[in-house]
C-alpha cells in the first residue's frame, strides 16, 4: 500500500468520511483509496472533497490576494482548514482474491487512507464488477455520470485505460441504464475527451 495521507472519522457500509492530515493533500474525484484492516484490503471510490474552516468561529473570508501572497503575509490562516472526503466503498480484497461488494464491516474510525498503487488499481479495473456497486449506490453520488467520466480518466492517468476496457466499461455502462440510448450517446460526446 502506498503511504496514507488521511485518517476516517466517519464510517458505514454506505460510506466513509476521511480527513488529510495536511489540508492541501487530498485524492482526486473520481480517484480509488485504501483502507487496511486487520482482514482486508477496503477499496472506496472518492465521490466528495470539501475545503473549510476546522474551527466554528473562524470562519475563511476572501482577502483578494493570491494564495502565495496570503503564504507570506498570512500564513496563521492556512493552520485552521481541513479538507475531508467522502467515499463508497466498491469492494475488498480478503486472501489475494477482489471482491466487488459492500464490506462485511465498515472501517474503524482513526483507520489509515492511502492511494491505490498503479498495481493495485490494474488488479480492481481488471473487472467492470465495479460498476454494478455503484450503480447500486446511486443515491449516494448526485452526479454519477461525472463520477463515471473522472473514473475512467483516472484510469487513463494510470495507464491501464486499454480499447478492451472501454468496450467493456461501456457495454456495462448501457446495460446497467437498461440500454438508455440518449444517456450513452450524451455520455460518450462527455467521454470524447478523455478516451
Amino acid at each position: 500500500m502506498n503511504k496514507p495521507f488521511g485518517e476516517i472519522i466517519e464510517s458505514s457500509l454506505s460510506h466513509f468520511l476521511a480527513q488529510s492530515w495536511n489540508w492541501n493533500e487530498m485524492p482526486s474525484f473520481g480517484s480509488l483509496v485504501a483502507v487496511q484492516t486487520k482482514k482486508r484490503t477496503l477499496f472506496g471510490l472518492v465521490h466528495q472533497i470539501q475545503t473549510g474552516s476546522m474551527d466554528p468561529v473562524r470562519y475563511p473570508f476572501p482577502y483578494q490576494k493570491t494564495h502565495e501572497e496570503l503564504l507570506v503575509e498570512q500564513p496563521q490562516i492556512f493552520e485552521f482548514l481541513k479538507t475531508s472526503f467522502t467515499c463508497t466503498p466498491l469492494g475488498y480484497q480478503e486472501k489475494s482474491r477482489i471482491y466487488y461488494l459492500t464490506p462485511p464491516e465498515p472501517p474503524l474510525i482513526h483507520s489509515f487512507v492511502a492511494p491505490l498503487e498503479t498495481q493495485e488499481a490494474r488488479e480492481f479495473f481488471a473487472s467492470e464488477s465495479y460498476l454494478h456497486v455503484l450503480f447500486g449506490a446511486n443515491g449516494q453520488n448526485a452526479c454519477l455520470d461525472d463520477l463515471l467520466l473522472a473514473i475512467l480518466k483516472y484510469q487513463k492517468e494510470l495507464g491501464i485505460l486499454k480499447e478492451e476496457k472501454v468496450s467493456k466499461f461501456i457495454h456495462t455502462f448501457s446495460l446497467l441504464t437498461g440500454n438508455d440510448y440518449r444517456r450513452l450517446k450524451l455520455f460518450l460526446q462527455r467521454a470524447g475527451d478523455i478516451l
